[in-house]
């Protein structure tokens, strides 16, 4: 494992995807992690021994489930380069979604908030496309917000952080309301493949329905009439939010798929007042 072409190919014998292992061994050698083609151009360059064992230790570490953004210390979203570290959840690519399909709502001016933001990646995201929005994003963890907070700083984005268990702590009515909760059940088959991430910001009941339950049942009192509630949600429970949301005087109640073609989000405008 002397040079980058035997690294990688050792890494493929122990079946890691080769992207990440790329991505490792760029962050080993402190190289810029977007850039493959380097590695590609270098394979017959020598690692030094330090670098060799950062890298055993790196893929001992993916074969023990640990994301590779917390190896790395970031993960890509939605055009941005977010910090992350294991007191948030890595970004995933299928909340995308959410950030889609608030940005396809075709408001100029909005006052937006994003309910446990972790990382920031939604509110972040939201901001960096729609400059004129006003976007408020809020976390029950101090470390979260912390996180989020360095992301904001770094990508010069101003959006306004409040430590809040969901809507407690917030004043404000919104145009938008965004929220990607903890929506899987407790005792989910998966759980054993996300050990190594924040299990309160994942786990939500029964059935995994708790936490969305509470901000739909609160979610009217914080938004402007005509407003929109747009919700993540686990791969099987589009039927059960839309339910909850028709059951708490939402109109227009839809789903959007990831591109996997699975519903993933579901939303609702609030109703007029009359």
């Amino acid at each position: 494992m002397n040079h980058i072409s035997q690294a990688l190919a050792h890494a493929r014998t122990l079946d890691i995807d080769g992207l990440e292992a790329q991505t490792l061994l760029l962050h080993v050698m402190q190289r810029s992690l977007h850039d493959r083609a380097w590695l590609l151009l270098n394979d017959t360059l020598e690692l030094t021994s330090d670098q060799q064992m950062q890298f055993q230790y790196g893929l001992v570490r993916l074969l023990d489930n640990t994301p590779l953004a917390y190896l790395t210390g970031w993960q890509a979203f939605h055009g941005l380069d977010l910090k992350v570290t294991p007191d948030v959840l890595v970004p995933r690519a299928d909340t995308e979604t959410l950030v889609d399909w608030a940005l396809s709502l075709g408001l100029d001016q909005a006052s937006v908030l994003d309910l446990g933001t972790g990382s920031g990646a939604i509110a972040l995201a939201l901001k960096h496309k729609r400059p004129a929005w006003r976007v408020q994003a809020v976390d029950q963890s101090t470390q979260a917000l912390a996180v989020a907070q360095a992301n904001a700083r770094l990508l010069q984005l101003d959006v306004v952080f409040t430590q809040s268990d969901w809507l407690a702590q917030v004043q404000n009515t919104f145009d938008v309301i965004v929220a990607n909760p903890p929506y899987i059940a407790q005792g989910d088959p998966h759980l054993p493949a996300l050990v190594h991430e924040p299990q309160s910001a994942l786990v939500s009941g029964p059935k995994g329905l708790d936490d969305l339950q509470t901000i739909i049942g609160k979610a009217a009192d914080y938004l402007n009439p005509q407003a929109w509630l747009l919700l993540e949600h686990g791969y099987d429970q589009a039927l059960a939010v839309c339910e909850l949301l028709q059951q708490n005087g939402f109109t227009e109640v839809q789903s959007r798929n990831d591109l996997a073609g699975i519903a993933r989000c579901s939303g609702g405008r609030r109703a007029e007042v009359k």
